[in-house]
């Protein structure tokens, strides 16, 4: 357990415990999936920041493990369907469960999970925080169609990039951080404070991934090496040296995303850390991290606030 995680490991405990409960289905295949991908563990970044979040804000209560157990069900959902989508085979070191069982239950799995969690949303009771998840949901959608328009399209430009992590990565963290503000019925500018925290929390994990996508080793990160190229994927550092770099880097580059290949990948890396694509792309992550960390000021001091300034520095310091 990471050192942001222990001033809340009694309630991360619980939602553990809670997620587990609510995977009980009387079909044992949706069981045994939602088990498979729950058990695969994973930092769970979205439902820990919930409860640092509403905990930060004086939250003393028991319904944000219920927020952060729905959190961590769209998350989960969004995994089933995207490891069909990029045709995964490997997730957090082990295979996928589209792998292990086939695309088509891991589609309707994902299913149950996304209803399950809109189930214990109404048991909340709250419409501005349903308006949040549900929003969120349909972003996270919109952004998975924007990646799959843009796989293959050595023309994706920064912008379109930065869009299309926004709606697939950044948006729940913000909804995580904004909902549990909310619950905490803190004050308008606190939650906008908090909601921008996870907006830039959430960029700053995204980009580092595409940066540890090059960087990495696949026993740290769980997956493979390239993936990203291997799906066509135009991610930063990709464009900043299609952009910046020397017309034989970028042509090289142009070729691998269009064709989804990675027989050159060796080559690839080294371009990308030789023209300091993958240096421009920490810093940007690292900008987003302090300008998350900066946006907890009207917060009271406290461990739970500390916690997440502690986890907007791993956003960019991590190595998985």
């Amino acid at each position: 357990m990471l050192a942001f995680h222990q001033v809340v490991k009694t309630e991360f405990e619980e939602v553990n415990q809670l997620i587990i409960n609510q995977l009980h289905s009387d079909v044992g295949l949706v069981e045994n999936i939602g088990q498979y991908i729950v058990d695969a563990g994973g930092k769970r970044l979205r439902p820990l920041l919930v409860l640092l979040a509403s905990k930060a804000c004086d939250y003393e209560g028991s319904q944000n493990r219920d927020l952060a157990a729905i959190i961590e069900f769209i998350h989960t959902a969004t995994l089933l369907h995207d490891d069909v989508v990029d045709t995964s085979d490997l997730r957090r070191g082990r295979a996928t469960a589209n792998a292990k069982w086939g695309n088509a239950p891991s589609v309707l799995v994902g299913d149950f999970l996304y209803s399950r969690a809109f189930q214990m949303l109404v048991s909340i009771g709250s419409m501005p925080i349903m308006e949040i998840i549900a929003d969120a949901t349909n972003t996270i959608s919109e952004g998975e169609v924007q990646q799959l328009i843009n796989a293959g399209n050595p023309d994706t430009s920064e912008e379109s990039y930065n869009e299309v992590i926004y709606k697939k990565t950044a948006r729940l963290f913000e909804a995580a951080s904004h909902a549990g503000a909310i619950l905490a019925d803190t004050t308008v500018q606190q939650q906008d404070q908090l909601r921008r925290y996870g907006y830039h929390l959430g960029m700053a994990f995204q980009l580092m991934d595409d940066v540890l996508d090059y960087r990495g080793n696949t026993e740290e990160m769980g997956k493979n090496i390239g993936d990203d190229l291997s799906e066509g994927k135009p991610t930063l550092p990709l464009i900043y040296v299609m952009k910046n770099g020397k017309n034989s880097d970028a042509t090289l580059i142009q070729d691998a995303i269009k064709q989804c290949r990675t027989d050159r990948l060796a080559e690839i890396i080294d371009i990308l850390t030789t023209s300091g694509a993958l240096d421009y792309t920490t810093e940007c992550a690292r900008q987003h991290a302090d300008k998350a960390a900066d946006c907890l000021s009207l917060l009271p001091d406290s461990a739970y606030r500390q916690a997440m300034v502690d986890l907007a520095h791993f956003a960019t310091s991590r190595n998985h």
